[in-house]
């Protein structure tokens, strides 16, 4: 009988070949407990990173949660090597700057070198590849909480907005990032949704370019003011800047060795002047050259900034009014998109850089509508200000137009002055007020937000001041420019006939009215030193209030230099 055929080989090779699968899957079975138990370990051990801007938004309970609903099974490795999703997510920790973000603060480095395969086997790459998997888990949670509430709370900046808005599950947007086709794009889907950061983002990307390129910025001292026609040594190399920004045409017909300040680089000045709030005059004087010589850092610092606190807003679900504090600039939208084109604008008047009187960064929403308001004088500006006047003055409450009054109503009974009255203001038991008309510090109309601040939208009658470039002159209230077109964009659904012909009459007429709005408008102050434009232009303005410096201390950076 042929040896194949005896019936005990044949009964060992039938059990072999039933057994064989599951022999074979012990050692990938007890590779799999390995790992899992591994990946507990990591999970166990895992700290994040200190930071000076240590908020947690839920990072770390997500870490737990992930792994605990995968029974620890790893996310971004598979047979030995890192998934095409933890490669793409790794070079984009890498890149965080790109975002806005500090590199340093998600370990994208140290972490790409974890996704080369190892050269053990067994033990050790099992351990390897739970760290990495925990460590690249750990790192992309807090970027993308980062990414999408920030860094900070706005309370800690001085910020009076709320401290989270549309709630995110980490978890699942990291899970889902471990599935996407496109990671980029999964990501992009977790940062705020205005058009306007997404500009501002691409901005950055510019001048992160630009900054690689400091020697842009070595322009030779100026002695004075330069003028066209005027001789400078330093005029190819001011050309050479104000192209690389795009303040001039890359196709400049004038000679690249010219040292003249040209009309051509008078006109590429004046472009940056627009860009930066200066007084467009087309002149490079000294105020000018040192703006236009700051650090392409220090823009990029601007922008990061910028870019955090656009991270602390809601998408809007309302069209709201904006107020851009540091450029002085008001922006009340037609729809919920912030595009240009659906925007009203006008220039401000915001407080002044003192302490008590700037501005506050705060949210509220419109409720009513005054035309000819009286102005009550705050306590602090009748403490301050007005009673020193009213007792070397006895004239000075008619020449003012101002009455005191006996109660907060308009119908307050007026009191006649004298020194017991002026008393009685000074004891906070009258009010001071001045009368309706064209010279009322508030103008025609005023636009109240109920808010902690008494802080409130008005006209005024000091139109004069919207030719200045840097327009901080009021107490803290904001003062506009073009009251009548904001009255009517603020009634334009109110019942009524509200139309600009009768918001007019009634801001001109002789008598002083309150209507109340049947759908309040959301209103935001907001505080940011650059923007970038549909138009292309990117612009920057001054740290009037210092919050930029302030932000920098609370994220622990190093100011930019």
């Amino acid at each position: 009988m042929p040896q194949y055929c005896r019936p005990g080989v044949l009964l060992l090779s039938i059990l072999a070949a039933v057994h064989a699968p599951q022999l074979r899957s012990q050692p990938s079975a007890q590779a799999a407990d390995g790992v899992s138990a591994q990946i507990a370990a990591a999970v166990a051990a895992y700290r994040a990173p200190q930071r000076r801007s240590s908020v947690d938004f839920g990072a770390t309970q997500a870490l737990r949660s992930i792994y605990v609903q995968r029974a620890n099974a790893p996310l971004w490795s598979r047979d030995g090597n890192a998934t095409a999703q933890a490669l793409a997510l790794v070079h984009e920790l890498q890149r965080a700057d790109s975002y806005g973000l500090q590199r340093a603060d998600y370990a994208g480095d140290a972490i790409a070198q974890l996704a080369e395969k190892p050269t053990g086997t067994g033990a050790a790459e099992t351990g390897h590849w739970a760290r990495f998997d925990v460590q690249l888990s750990g790192a992309a949670l807090r970027f993308i909480s980062d990414l999408h509430y920030g860094r900070v709370k706005p309370a800690a900046a001085g910020f009076n907005l709320p401290e989270m808005h549309q709630p995110l599950d980490l978890g699942a947007s990291l899970t889902a990032l471990a599935g996407a086709t496109d990671v980029g794009q999964g990501i992009g889907a977790i940062e705020p949704p205005f058009d306007h950061y997404a500009l501002l983002k691409s901005a950055l990307a510019k001048y992160l370019d630009l900054a690689q390129r400091p020697e842009l910025k070595s322009l030779p001292a100026i002695g004075g003011s330069l003028k066209p026609g005027d001789a400078y040594a330093g005029a190819p190399a001011l050309r050479r800047l104000l192209i690389a920004l795009g303040d001039l045409p890359a196709g400049s017909a004038a000679v690249a060795d010219d040292t003249t300040f040209s009309p051509e680089l008078s006109d590429g000045v004046r472009a940056f002047q627009q860009r930066h709030g200066i007084a467009p005059d087309g002149v490079l004087g000294k105020s000018t050259f040192n703006v236009l010589t700051t650090s392409f850092a220090k823009r990029v610092r601007q922008i990061d900034l910028t870019l955090e606190r656009w991270r602390w807003l809601p998408p809007f679900e309302t069209p709201p009014i904006i107020v851009n504090i540091p450029q002085f600039r008001l922006f009340a939208f037609r729809t919920t998109e912030d595009r240009v084109a659906d925007i009203l604008q006008m220039d401000v008047i915001v407080g002044k850089t003192y302490p008590r009187t700037q501005t506050p960064v705060f949210e509220s929403d419109m409720r009513y509508v005054v035309f000819r308001p009286y102005w009550d004088i705050p306590p602090s500006i009748l403490r301050n200000e007005m009673l020193p006047k009213i007792r070397a003055n006895p004239g000075y409450l008619a020449a003012q137009r101002l009455q005191i009054v006996n109660g907060q109503g308009d119908n307050s009974p007026v009191v006649p002055p004298s020194p017991a009255a002026i008393e009685g203001l000074a004891a906070g038991r009258l009010r001071l007020r001045q009368m309706p008309g064209e010279d009322n510090a508030l103008g025609l109309v005023k636009f109240m937000f109920p808010n902690t601040y008494n802080v409130y939208l008005h006209s005024t009658p000091a139109h004069r001041l919207f030719k200045e470039s840097v327009r901080a002159f009021s107490h803290g209230c904001i003062r506009v420019s073009d009251p009548l077109a904001l009255a009517t964009y603020v009634m334009r659904d109110e019942p009524g006939g509200w139309t600009r012909e009768r918001i007019d009459a009634a801001m001109n007429g002789s008598k002083t009215e309150r209507v109340n709005l049947q759908q309040p408008i959301r209103v935001l102050i907001l505080y940011g030193t650059a923007l970038a434009t549909e138009a292309g232009p990117i612009l920057f303005f001054d740290d009037l209030y210092g919050l930029d410096r302030k932000l920098e201390g609370q994220l622990g950076l190093a100011p930019a230099k």
